[in-house]
């Protein structure tokens, strides 16, 4: 049997157990010291320091590295809004306003349809984006897009667009604006029965330029709606045309008083209006307008495999039309005769009083009043697949409905590329050289840009 070193029996041998003598001789020795570690030198640093920076990189913010300043215009953006109601409490402030404001419309233009879509873009475009935003807590959610955007004031927010397109409003005063309503399809809630949201707005159809908007329940709104519509713009000197809806006294009386001229559609809406007008040029026409001062002006369109020629004729007010000393400025009063050389259509006619008496310029009014439909709402439709959305806030519908004329707006009115806006917003989705070009569309060019 072995007997362990340190037992009662190895120790009557006389020999010093070794745990002892190892004491023992670490008491001689004295306390045990580390060994010294080499100066580590300024120029080369040490390894295991490399692998320890390297390391930290993923779990500390990177330093970020100097970007070239953008353009003096781009930071015209960020002024246009500086004076925006920011609607949050000041302690959950996270993100600028005006940074939320210039991602979401620079997102639009690039195709983003949702409010996650904004905050993607967002995030792919980091390193641009803060050339000329603070960027103080990175990029917001889409949650946050959508909160702030849906609690923004309309009508802030679109003097807030207009006055960064200063340039181009300026050039569309005096001219020809139409007024027109679309209906935001999918914007209604039928668990609620809420009714899609309807939207007039304000085109000038020579600048290509969105110039306001207001919401209304439904389409019969619109009589409410157009009055605060054409106080919210400068009307004077400019041509209004409005179709048979937005033929009312108030209206007339409105457009009057604002310095401006009008050029309305005449239906059924008002009694004895169209009646009145219809007899008149019926007789007129089977008496070849003897006895009669009028205006004619003839066009010819050849296109869509068809031909159309339109006849426009303008006379004075007939003294048989009953009431009419109601509609203030009436000075002539219209007809539109549609004749297409198709298989099976025999055309149409339209009547319009007009508050001045001029046919060329009623031929222009008559005819660019359908530029609201062609260059807007078939774009907004078509292009921006605005009767998708399913944003049913009416804030948050009507700010990002805003935002899309906008984006229409400028990407039309961006010159240096021939293209369709299709096209147009493609690029600026690719390219960010080109959605600044787009940005700076708005901005008058001098010499310096």
């Amino acid at each position: 049997m072995s007997r362990a070193r340190g037992s009662a029996e190895f120790e009557q041998g006389g020999e010093t157990p070794y745990w002892q003598r190892r004491q023992e001789e670490q008491t001689r020795k004295g306390p045990r010291k580390k060994p010294s570690r080499p100066k580590r030198s300024r120029k080369t640093p040490h390894k295991s320091g490399k692998r320890k920076a390297k390391g930290a990189a993923g779990r500390t913010r990177s330093r970020r590295t100097p970007e070239a300043k953008a353009p003096c215009e781009l930071c015209a953006l960020t002024e246009a809004f500086a004076s925006l109601t920011d609607p949050r409490v000041n302690r959950r402030r996270r993100h600028l306003l005006i940074d939320i404001v210039v991602i979401a419309v620079c997102a639009v233009i690039a195709s983003a349809e949702k409010w996650r879509d904004i905050a993607a873009w967002g995030k792919s475009h980091r390193q641009w984006l803060g050339r000329f935003l603070e960027l103080p807590n990175g990029i917001p959610s889409g949650d946050t897009f959508r909160r702030v955007i849906c609690r923004l004031d309309p009508e802030e927010f679109q003097r807030c667009f207009l006055s960064w397109a200063a340039s181009l409003v300026g050039a569309a005063k005096g001219r020809l604006l139409n007024i027109d309503g679309k209906t935001l399809r999918r914007s209604g809630r039928l668990k609620n029965e809420d009714k899609p949201l309807h939207i007039v707005s304000v085109w000038a159809s020579e600048q290509n330029l969105a110039l306001g908007q207001t919401t209304v329940d439904e389409k019969s709104n619109e009589i409410t709606a157009i009055p605060k519509l054409l106080r919210f713009i400068d009307l004077e000197g400019a041509l209004v045309t409005i179709d048979a809806m937005g033929c009312q006294k108030q209206i007339a009386r409105q457009i009057i008083d604002g310095k401006a001229d009008y050029c309305l559609a005449v239906k059924g809406n008002q009694k004895y209006l169209e009646q009145d007008i219809g007899d008149h040029f019926t007789r007129c026409l089977d008496s070849d307008f003897a006895g009669v001062e009028h205006q004619s002006h003839t066009t010819s369109e050849k296109g869509h495999g068809r031909c159309e020629r339109r006849e426009y004729y303008l006379t004075e007010v007939p003294a048989e039309l009953r009431h009419a000393e109601a509609w203030a400025g009436l000075k002539a009063v219209g007809m539109v005769a549609n004749i297409r050389d198709s298989k099976g259509d025999d055309g149409f006619v339209r009547y319009y009083i007009c508050s001045f008496n001029d046919v060329e310029r009623f031929a222009a009014a008559v005819r660019g009043h359908w530029s609201i439909e062609n260059s807007l709402h078939w774009i907004m439709d078509v292009t921006f697949r605005e009767d998708d959305s399913r944003i049913q806030n009416e804030l948050g519908a009507s700010n990002f409905s805003w935002m899309r004329r906008f984006a229409i707006s400028l990407l039309k009115n961006e010159s240096t590329m021939k293209d369709s806006v299709r096209q147009k917003r493609l690029l600026a989705t690719w390219d960010v050289d080109y959605l600044q070009k787009v940005l700076l569309a708005a901005i008058p060019k001098t010499p310096e840009n």
